[in-house]
């Protein structure tokens, strides 16, 4: 018998650990997929070791240690896997509740390609923290859409 999560409790233990609401609710097979796939990318991209260097304020460092051909699988995994997180707790169905998700992958994405050449005021935001904040765009577009087509039908 699968217990229950809320939307809330679904995303932040898939923020966590992608695949760990899954496990919550007693889906075993997805939500191990979900862990293993988490821990190939994150150790071939070599992702922990990124993050430590960015929140140091190492984010050349970040970037030379970064495998993006590695980490681009990241933001759709990482994505999916909480929109599904999501959608188990969802008794409604709401429609369209993957935009926001969908549209927040594919900006993470290109705020990862873009990464290695963008600067801020001076200041190189790297490999971590400019995807980060590209999932702003995505989930405000997503929503919009989603608004949108819910207005049409």
């Amino acid at each position: 018998m699968k217990s229950s999560i809320t939307k809330l409790e679904g995303i932040l233990w898939s923020i966590a650990l992608p695949g760990f609401p899954q496990l919550l609710v007693g889906l075993w097979f997805k939500g191990a997929l979900f862990v293993i796939l988490e821990i190939i990318i994150n150790v071939q991209s070599n992702f922990n070791l990124g993050i430590m260097y960015s929140f140091l304020g190492e984010t050349h460092k970040s970037a030379e240690v970064i495998d993006y051909q590695w980490l681009m699988f990241y933001p759709c995994l990482y994505m999916f896997a909480m929109w599904d997180a999501y959608k188990l707790a969802d008794d409604k169905k709401d429609k369209y509740s993957f935009l926001p998700f969908v549209l927040s992958a594919y900006t993470v994405t290109v705020g990862l390609m873009y990464s290695p050449k963008v600067y801020l005021l001076g200041n190189f935001i790297g490999p971590i923290f400019l995807p980060i904040l590209f999932v702003i765009p995505g989930v405000l577009i997503g929503l919009l859409i989603r608004s949108a087509l819910l207005r049409l039908h």
